[in-house]
């Protein structure tokens, strides 16, 4: 028999929400009956453009006149708590949005509150699904270049993120919370848990208030170390926005990711290899942003698949606070100019 093809709502219609639109239309397995947005208009200009019925702008009238099997919630993370345990006080499945929160106590609040009701939740974290990443990841589990131990993950970009988002510039915490989120969820895939880490912040823009670049050094429970860096104040020709590039050393070899998606492989016996791992270009994406949008398809059909084989993600919001963690470690080393255990955080 086949699976019944699960409904759902996407809460939010803004900046980054086509995206999502885009790719629930094609993924497999589910279809968006509804989207809830505090702008009537905004919210009316997506269901027309993606043939949606339903229009509301109350996310708790929606889930008491709707049979939802899930909902995909795009918000601000100011709104994610209450939205989450909304879903949760009504036993709807939820993927949210990154950064989970805003701080670590509702980042927490919310992870229990599905938890405590058995709603399954998982955590909108793009950049773990995106194809090249995952293809390296893969690579280092089957021991292409022996046991990692040293690793550089960085994405450093000058692009104006302020012109769809200008509100990030005012807020008092960006590069970390915003981008930190993504970069040290890599850092986790490619090298494991961490034990200790030191951070650095810089404000490179006269106008931002948050920090715009963060440097951290990460020694990880493997006892491999790596170094973490995520920046918006990075001027460079050209701009490799919005690639996160990787050097990865291994006891026998290396490997690194390098701009347009170009793949070098070094091993201990002399041997190179060079690979592409460009992304698929979707026929609503465009350059450079196609690596990005196609993971949101790959990222909402892992989330289907979740769903119809017991709720388990890799992006869970119990893995995701692991990664939340490191966040909330790095602006307390900022602070203090000293090394931090994340498990403080535990």
């Amino acid at each position: 028999m086949s699976k019944k093809t699960l409904r759902g709502a996407i809460i939010g219609a803004g900046y980054f929400a086509h995206n999502h639109l885009n790719a629930w239309a094609v993924a497999e397995g589910a279809e968006i009956i509804a989207i809830c947005d505090r702008d009537e208009d905004r919210a009316g200009v997506a269901c027309s453009k993606f043939d949606i019925s339903g229009n509301y702008q109350d996310a708790a009238r929606m889930f008491a006149e709707l049979d939802l099997d899930f909902i995909d919630v795009c918000t601000t993370m100011e709104t994610h708590r209450e939205l989450v345990e909304l879903a949760a006080a009504n036993g709807v499945p939820v993927k949210v949005q990154k950064p989970i929160a805003p701080n670590w106590d509702d980042a927490k609040a919310l992870v229990e509150a599905c938890k405590a009701a058995d709603v399954p939740l998982m955590v909108h974290e793009n950049f773990r699904f995106q194809m090249p990443h995952q293809t390296v990841a893969k690579w280092l589990r089957d021991g292409l270049i022996g046991t990692p131990t040293w690793g550089r993950i960085y994405f450093r970009t000058w692009y104006d993120i302020y012109q769809n988002q200008p509100y990030l510039a005012e807020v008092d915490r960006l590069a970390l919370l915003d981008l930190g989120v993504h970069v040290f969820d890599l850092a986790r895939v490619y090298f494991g848990e961490v034990e200790s880490l030191y951070c650095q912040t810089q404000t490179v823009k006269s106008f931002v208030t948050g920090e715009d670049q963060a440097t951290a050094m990460v020694r990880h429970t493997s006892g491999a170390v790596s170094v973490v860096e995520c920046t918006y104040g990075s001027c460079q020709l050209p701009d490799t926005i919005p690639q996160t590039l990787v050097h990865l050393e291994g006891t026998e070899g290396s490997i690194k990711l390098l701009q347009d998606y170009k793949v070098i492989v070094a091993k201990a016996d002399g041997t190179r290899e060079e690979h592409d791992l460009t992304p698929a270009m979707r026929p609503w994406a465009a350059e450079p942003w196609h690596c990005e949008q196609d993971a949101v398809v790959h990222t909402i059909q892992h989330f289907i698949d979740g769903l119809n084989n017991g709720g388990t993600f890799d992006t869970s919001g119990e893995d995701n606070l692991k990664t939340f963690a490191l966040v909330m470690s790095a602006y307390d080393s900022a602070a203090t100019g000293q090394p931090v255990n994340p498990a403080k955080y535990a």
